[in-house]
């Protein structure tokens, strides 16, 4: 399938692993140029030389922590001066520390709200003036399947992710008419990174192993198993395609089935 996006400019978030990783890589197979941000150099770097190697594709990338809303702008300018302006936005940056309530310190309300609602805001505040401009765009968020049921020991991402998931509805209604669509994407359980964390995370506090916990969860989904990050990356590069230019305001799982709810 033609996704009709070859030779647009996308920003890809949290691009050296993972799902955005995957995500950049997806979006350069069909021939857009990526620009990449990471806080970590090296993983950031190695990222570039295999999707550019992979595809070759034009790949941008910079270092940049994206609840540095300085960091982001000098990203995004750059971006601009090296492949032209940013007709995709990909919306991903690495989830808050688990725990609950009583155990979450104050000050960490505060970064969270940075790093998954506040980052999120600044990229969009950047880029939407050229998108409806040029009356065409697309922005995609990653947010998780905690915004359609909270995960238990996660109170920051269940609060952030779904204030971000409101945030992007309401962005869409009002960017439509410009050719503009915002959607989010909800990630289940995904063999990544973070996921990892995770489960050591739950392991040590239960006293058993990340793969008695990861294997809990595989119980749990109707799939069997945990899902790809290319997976998710797919369906990214479509809802950022020429042909999902109807489908915007959606926030779509990619869980394997594990949530039940009709909604």
């Amino acid at each position: 399938m033609d996704l009709g996006i070859k030779g647009k400019v996308a920003v890809v978030c949290g691009a050296s692993a993972g799902m955005g990783k995957a995500t950049a890589l997806s979006l350069a197979k069909e021939g857009v140029k990526v620009a990449l941000c990471a806080r970590n150099p090296g993983n950031l770097e190695a990222a570039a030389v295999q999707i550019r190697k992979a595809t070759g594709a034009e790949v941008f990338f910079q270092t940049a922590d994206v609840t540095d809303s300085k960091a982001v702008e000098e990203f995004l300018e750059e971006t601009h001066h090296r492949l032209g302006c940013p007709d995709i936005l990909v919306n991903n940056a690495g989830g808050p520390p688990p725990g609950n309530f009583q155990s979450t310190p104050v000050e960490a309300w505060e970064s969270a709200h940075r790093l998954t609602l506040s980052s999120a805001v600044s990229f969009c505040r950047q880029v939407l003036p050229h998108m409806q401009k040029r009356r065409w765009g697309r922005i995609v968020t990653i947010t998780s399947l905690s915004v359609k049921q909270p995960i238990e020991s996660l109170i920051l991402s269940n609060t952030y992710r779904t204030g971000l998931t409101a945030f992007m509805k309401s962005l869409a209604g009002e960017v439509a008419a410009h050719g503009v669509t915002v959607n989010c994407v909800c990630p289940g359980y995904t063999d990544t990174e973070r996921l990892n964390e995770l489960s050591e995370a739950q392991a040590a506090k239960r006293g058993i192993t990340p793969a008695q916990v990861k294997e809990e969860w595989e119980k749990s989904i109707p799939a069997g198993r945990l899902g790809r990050p290319e997976e998710i990356a797919d369906l990214i590069a479509f809802l950022a395609s020429e042909r999902a230019g109807y489908l915007t305001g959606a926030s779509i799982l990619v869980d394997g089935g594990h949530i039940r709810a009709l909604v």
